[in-house]
């Protein structure tokens, strides 16, 4: 058996290695091999199968992968890949069907992202899936993700509206509303459906429909929006926040105009918004500077004069109108426009701190959360910090490419997911990287794609892109991780650890325990039973002081020890977790759950007497809780201590009935005597409580049963009071109860 084991191994780990050099005709082979060796293990099953895939051989892989998910029905990764191969198959209704089967899968792990993920793959090949589109709106508003969880409301609308049921309509589109009062995509859906109109389509993402990135001759691509991004492209303005804050001046100026009368003054100024809007600048500047000699004072009247003598070139002129606009509307604009005055002046080190207030400023309009926008606040503090230590020379072409960030169709994605991937760079080298980011964007775009492909889970593209990047430079640990995240997304578990531990220990050679500690977090996840990893991050979290998440992070060891059937450790992390429980003053919720799981221990090692103490300790927590009474009464009983038995169970009846819970109390009696029926106290409180509840036929059936267990008992005293207490419920034979006592002498 060691022997084929060993066999085994080798050929899957032969594959393994094939597979990471592309080889994947060879990678077959090995895989092949290896099934052939354990045809009862999964592991080769979902190997081959994507092996297979590589080579085109889709209908091998199917059937292949198809019967991995017979032996591992819980195991999310055949299923999925079979789901790609009907899809690349055309077989979209089966693969649309297997990806929500794959999703339920996660949620049963409580994997929210992936199950998101193959929810939205099903309703990208069949439209219409109405409870699909419901339940990834509510998983997205589970995870904070309103923008996308409106998109979905509005989808449903947009069905239900279609298939002529208006109510169900408009609840969806109130569900929509909730989430985002003044969205105006949902607010004209409103709209249609109450005039009898039919909606407008609701704007989706672009992608592609045969998954092939776009080509990448821009600056940045992003084939695929996220959430934090404008629900359209077309909303963004091309020539960036200075743009979008000029068309905001030229609006509020107008409805400021429009709401005097139409003096000299406001006529010029009329004049000056309709020449800007049709780019005859000079002319513009003229009207309005006419429209502010006769007196008119407005913040959106600077905005526009500013920015005309930006597109004129006159910096002196642009940097005087724009300083003085103080409206905290225009303060992206501002900044950006300022900035490219600064540069035509030659003033660069101003230009620079002006651009990356610009990108703070719009970046901090895109924040979906305070946590972001903290981060974002973090990370352009750094960005500034490296453009002053930066030569002149440097330092110039670095204000060109944050102009080229703060321009462009697509500013409003690029800004966020750029300063996301520069986040990455910092923590993965320390701030002093940055020059290197901004004189050599590529790696920064490098970065971009590969998440896209990630996302789009294209995890071929996305492992070249990564190898490119660390080719390149191969101290770059952002692009580690994402190599350990496609092993990992790819069902490669332990190469995906060992990958992950190579990024951790980097970050632990620099001392960033808190990007280490993060890592470890994301890993223990997907390998929830590596107990190493676990005790990994234990560690780091006690060395930061962290105490409320060690807890948690003991609970989850435990669990795996558990599970691995390692008990003697499992007991002893519960222990450990209990007294810093304890120490912590931890919520009572946690306290119990540890309590809970080490009385279950000791019960499954029949250590009654352990089990005893940790109920007890739990029953102390919470009084009011019933379950270590229940288990209490269970336990007295098994150690042969009735006395104590009933002790618990009347203070457990007590409880009941102190709660209004009447219909506990018959049940667990009941229960109680059909598992000790020779227990004569247990059939003592039955007979009262059925009298109690006047159903006399079963009261007089379990004093019976009482009488003559206590007669065989030789408790003739006892005997006689129940029998008198059966005579005193007059049962249809009562003649012959009579009798008996006496008989008895009673």
């Amino acid at each position: 058996m060691a022997a084929k084991q060993e066999t085994y191994e080798h050929y899957l780990n032969l594959g393994h290695s094939l597979a990471w050099d592309q080889e994947w005709d060879k990678a077959v082979n090995a895989y092949a091999r290896a099934l052939q060796e354990s045809p009862e293990e999964p592991d080769p099953y979902k190997y081959l199968g994507l092996a297979l895939m590589h080579t085109k051989r889709y209908n091998d892989a199917l059937k292949v992968l198809m019967k991995g998910h017979k032996i591992a029905p819980d195991d999310p990764v055949p299923l999925e890949r079979s789901a790609d191969v009907l899809e690349r198959l055309g077989r979209l209704k089966e693969a649309a069907t297997q990806y929500v089967s794959v999703a339920e899968i996660y949620l049963a792990q409580r994997d929210i992202e992936k199950a998101i993920g193959n929810f939205e793959r099903a309703t990208l090949l069949t439209p219409g899936l109405l409870q699909i589109h419901f339940r990834l709106a509510q998983l997205y508003e589970r995870t904070g993700r309103k923008r996308s969880a409106v998109l979905q409301y509005l989808t449903l609308a947009f069905n239900f509206q279609r298939s002529k049921d208006r109510d169900r309509a408009m609840q969806a589109i109130e569900r929509a509303l909730r989430l985002e009062p003044s969205n105006v995509q949902v607010l004209n859906a409103k709209r249609a459906i109450e005039s009898g109109e039919l909606m407008a389509v609701p704007q989706q993402d672009d992608r592609p429909k045969d998954g092939k990135p776009k080509g990448t001759s821009q600056l940045f691509e992003f084939d695929s929006p996220p959430d934090d991004a404008p629900a359209s492209l077309a909303e963004s303005n091309a020539a960036g926040p200075l743009g979008e804050a000029t068309e905001k001046a030229l609006a509020h100026l107008a409805e400021h105009l429009l709401e005097g009368g139409l003096t000299m003054a406001e006529a010029q100024a009329i004049q000056g918004i309709e020449l800007q809007k049709i780019g005859e600048s000079k002319q513009a500047v003229q009207a309005f500077q006419a429209a502010e000699k006769m007196g008119i004072r407005h913040p959106a009247l600077y905005m526009c004069l500013g920015s005309l003598h930006v597109v004129l070139g006159q910096w002196q002129n642009a940097v005087q109108y724009l300083s003085r606009v103080q409206d905290a509307t225009y303060a992206a604009g501002v900044a950006h426009g300022i900035g490219q005055a600064y540069v035509g002046m030659g003033q660069i080190r101003e230009a620079a701190e002006q651009f990356i207030r610009a990108l703070q400023l719009a970046d901090l309009q895109l924040a979906l959360n305070p946590d972001e926008a903290n981060q974002l606040t973090a990370v352009y503090d750094e960005l500034l910090a490296a453009t002053k230590q930066m030569q002149d020379y440097d330092l110039a072409e670095t204000c060109a490419e944050f102009n080229r960030w703060l321009s462009g169709a697509d500013w409003k994605i690029r800004i966020p997911q750029t300063r996301r991937a520069i986040d990455d760079r910092i923590r993965g080298g320390g701030s002093n990287e940055l020059i290197d980011i901004v004189k050599d964007p590529s790696i920064v775009e490098a970065l971009t794609r590969v998440d896209t492909y990630i996302r789009r889970r294209l995890f071929t593209l996305a492992a070249d892109e990564a190898m490119w990047i660390i080719e390149k430079q191969p101290t770059s640990l952002p692009a580690h991780q994402r190599v350990a995240q496609v092993l990992m997304e790819e069902g490669q578990m332990q190469a995906a650890i060992t990958k992950y531990n190579v990024v951790i220990n980097s970050f632990l050679a620099r001392d960033d325990r808190t990007s280490a500690a993060m890592i470890l977090d994301e890993v223990i996840k997907v390998a929830p039973m590596d107990v190493n990893l676990r005790l990994s991050l234990i560690d780091l979290l006690e060395r930061e002081g962290e105490e409320a998440r060690v807890l948690d992070e003991y609970i989850g060891l435990a669990s795996a020890y558990y599970q691995l059937a390692e008990m003697d450790q499992a007991r002893d992390t519960y222990l450990a977790a209990n007294r810093l429980a304890q120490r912590l003053n931890a919520p009572v919720e946690k306290r119990l759950e540890v309590l809970f799981r080490l009385a279950d221990i000791y019960m499954t090692r029949l250590d009654w007497r352990q089990a005893q103490r940790t109920f007890e300790q739990a029953r102390d927590l919470v009084p009011s809780d019933d379950k270590p009474r229940r288990e209490l009464v269970e336990i007295h009983f098994r150690i042969g201590n009735p006395i104590e038995a009933m002790r618990e169970l009347d203070n457990l009846l007590r409880l009941y009935a102190q709660s209004r819970r009447g219909s506990l109390i018959l049940s667990t009696l009941e229960s109680m005597v059909a598992a000790r029926p020779n227990e004569m106290s247990l059939r003592s409180r039955l007979a009262a409580v059925y009298q109690q509840l006047r159903r006399i036929p079963e009261a007089i059936e379990q004093l019976d049963a009482l009488g003559e267990m206590q007669l065989d008992a030789g408790l003739l005293q006892e005997a006689c009071a129940t029998i008198k207490q059966i005579v005193s419920l007059r049962p249809q034979n009562v003649e012959q109860y009579q009798s008996l006592l006496a008989q008895m002498g009673c």
